[in-house]
């Protein structure tokens, strides 16, 4: 048997009156899923559990069968795994974001120092800024690590603090507010505050668009066993997002780097499906993450969110259903998403999730309407908690 988790990030979503009163994923034209959810489990789950900020680093870990509350540690440290940086018992890493403020380090007006613009930062240039701030900021524990576009890592050694006493905001939750509320408070804070304030100096006048850093996502390394040790299946994750990746490695996955994948609109949806089906020739199971409806959420934009599930669709799960058909004889299909991104809000939210389970040749004799949150609520199926969902698809629940 093959199996296949196929996330599209941040889908969920409200209802809008301008799409007649349904959700995104509703509204948008998804014949492969809707015919898949015919013949398939439909249902809702749970991916945040209470108390946990609904993040993607909590999300996928819950999708990939890990209880957040036993294996959670922060964001950071699953983006620097995906690096290649070690770290040590005591290190910490932190997300470094290159943001833009407003005049005054007022306002956050860009998490994303301008990426998904006209006048996006390109990672050659954001290369060199990380350089500065190293030069300017680094030492005496604290190291800058350049990584794509706005997304970088800050690592700082020895940390002599209790990270869950740290509170961290994500740049992406505060869009177009006041930032002063939002700067890092708790055990260890006043550091972590000082060198955003510094960056802000730093960084002034040196690019359009990037002028200040914003720390969050802060965690240690953490304990987790990979999923051969705990279901003895092997296989291969595949996604533009460092934090994906690192989840892969930490669960013993083999990372696969396509060319062209960039985690929006413009991704290689088609390599991205000739590697999943490519590497199940090899191992059992595949984990393939699409980013753009999620970052679509972030911009607010209905229309390009849209455009992103309905790509999904037509680009992905098309082709992954007709690839595996013909290459496998019997396999699995979890087509889900980690949390919503609603268009009007701009920011993630926690709530139960639509997902499906199809089974070639073995079809279930219920299904449901199409693939969207009415149409999983009414079923009545929900899996909570959300990990045991992995149990469900390798038939273990």
């Amino acid at each position: 048997m093959k199996y296949v988790i196929l996330v599209g990030d941040g889908m969920g979503d409200y209802t809008y009156d301008e799409l007649g009163g349904q959700t995104v994923l509703e509204y948008a034209q998804t014949p492969y899923l809707d015919r898949l959810a015919l013949k398939s489990a439909v249902g809702l789950v749970e991916t945040i559990p209470e108390g946990f900020s609904p993040g993607s680093d909590v999300g996928n870990l819950t999708l990939l069968g890990y209880d957040p509350k036993r294996y959670y540690t922060g964001r950071a440290p699953l983006e620097a795994a995906a690096r290649g940086i070690t770290l040590n018992k005591r290190d910490l890493a932190i997300r470094c974001n290159l943001v833009t403020l407003g005049e005054n380090f007022s306002v956050m007006q860009d998490y994303s120092a301008g990426h998904y613009s006209a006048g996006q930062i390109q990672t050659e240039e954001a290369q060199l800024l990380i350089a500065k701030l190293q030069r300017a900021l680094g030492g005496n524990g604290l190291e800058f690590y350049a990584g794509v576009s706005y997304r970088h890592l800050l690592i700082w050694r020895d940390a002599p603090l209790d990270p869950e006493k740290l509170s961290l905001t994500p740049p992406h939750g505060i869009p177009d507010q006041p930032i002063r509320k939002h700067l890092p408070q708790g055990e260890g804070s006043e550091r972590l505050r000082d060198l955003i304030e510094r960056s802000w100096e730093v960084l002034r006048g040196e690019h359009p668009t990037a002028n200040s850093i914003w720390l969050w996502g802060a965690g240690r390394s953490p304990q987790m066993p990979t999923l051969a040790q705990r279901y003895g299946v092997t296989g291969s994750v595949i996604s533009a997002v460092d934090l994906i990746k690192g989840l892969g490695v930490y669960a013993g996955l083999r990372v696969i780097n396509v060319p062209g994948a960039t985690g929006y609109l413009d991704t290689n949806y088609a390599g991205k499906v000739q590697h999943a089906l490519d590497s199940l020739s090899e191992r059992d199971f595949v984990y393939l993450h699409i980013e753009a409806p999620d970052e679509c959420g972030h911009q607010g934009r209905l229309d390009l969110k849209l455009q992103a599930i309905e790509d999904l669709d037509r680009k992905v799960v098309g082709p992954l259903v007709t690839g595996l058909e013909k290459r496998f004889q019997e396999f699995s299909l979890l087509v889900t998403t980690d949390h919503y991104t609603p268009v009007r809000e701009r920011v993630h939210r926690a709530a139960p999730v639509p997902f499906l389970i199809y089974r070639h040749k073995l079809p279930s004799s219920k299904g449901a309407s199409g693939f969207h949150e009415r149409a999983a609520a009414a079923t009545g199926l929900k899996i909570t908690p959300g990990h045991q969902l992995l149990d469900m698809l390798l038939n273990l629940l």
